[in-house]
């Protein structure tokens, strides 16, 4: 897995505006109407990634997930990334 480019994961994020580039990962916030709602996406997101087999950074408070994603093994943003975001915002989606 190669790492991005900053100009390439900015074009990138063009398609995923409650995402932001920083500090070598793609960090989001969503918040959700109670934690009900918020860990029943978590759980989602978790079966997920296990599928990806790619991990988040996250943590949740009462109805706020805050999630941060990265490939460790390359210490920056990769493809990889963005297919878990892409994922991600689809289950987060269905939520709304």
């Amino acid at each position: 897995m190669s790492l991005l480019s900053d100009d390439i994961i900015e074009k990138k994020l063009l398609r995923f505006p409650d995402w932001e580039y920083h500090k070598n990962a793609i960090h989001a916030e969503f918040e959700f109407d109670n934690f009900k709602d918020c860990f029943s996406a978590m759980s989602r997101i978790a079966f997920e990634c296990e599928a990806q087999n790619h991990h988040p950074n996250w943590s949740n408070v009462y109805n706020v997930l805050k999630i941060s994603l990265s490939t460790h093994s390359v210490n920056g943003v990769t493809d990889k990334d963005f297919k878990l975001a892409d994922a991600i915002e689809a289950i987060v989606e269905v939520q709304d």
